[in-house]
């Protein structure tokens, strides 16, 4: 079981929100409907409050976490990559964060930025909104192209779905021996990779 009540708060995760039994959220957290929380992520509210708005994702692996009486937030529809970790810090609306990216405490993502994969976003830093920034210590590299918009909206769609397919169909399960003779392959899903957009980082 992947919730924990810690001293009076015990996490609050709707109904439509899917998040995954290797999850583990522990106390003052707050799951939106249509959120994915992915495998093995760590979402501790034992200091501050941990919040998804609706819409959001944390994929496998995240961590979010805060100093006591600071919350950790993902407004809606943010979009949060493999192994990123969050302490104490805001992701605006329509926002994305890399893969392995750390955002620290009292930095604010703006609404529709991007944080590109493996960079740290110092404490404080207020990224401006439809801004790409990247590196150690992440600088803001330019202003985002409507394309690149569409891409991420297209992405986080994606995940929304997931959590949907998630809640009907994904339960613990026995490995086959061998592969089935008629398996069908993976479906395509429609999206178009970073890089074909050129969103430089």
């Amino acid at each position: 079981m992947p919730f924990y009540r810690f001293e009076n708060m015990i996490p609050v995760v709707d109904p439509a929100a899917f998040v995954h039994p290797t999850a583990v959220l522990i106390g003052d957290v707050i799951i939106g409907a249509g959120c994915y929380v992915g495998p093995g992520a760590s979402l501790r509210g034992d200091f501050g409050r941990i919040i998804l708005k609706p819409g959001s994702n944390v994929q496998d692996n995240c961590v979010m976490h805060s100093f006591p009486g600071q919350d950790a937030l993902v407004e809606e529809n943010g979009h949060v990559g493999h192994g990123a970790v969050l302490h104490g810090c805001v992701v605006g609306r329509d926002a994305l964060i890399g893969m392995n990216a750390v955002i620290m405490d009292g930095a604010e993502i703006g609404e529709a930025s991007f944080v590109g994969a493996m960079s740290f976003v110092r404490a404080g830093m207020v990224v401006p909104p439809r801004t790409l920034v990247a590196g150690v210590p992440a600088k803001i590299v330019r202003e985002l192209q409507d394309k690149e918009m569409a891409w991420k909206a297209n992405g986080t769609r994606q995940y929304q779905e997931l959590a949907r397919r998630s809640l009907a169909t994904m339960r613990p399960c026995e490995p086959l021996a061998a592969i089935e003779p008629n398996r069908p392959e993976a479906k395509p899903i429609v999206a178009i990779p970073l890089h074909k957009v050129k969103a430089a980082g």
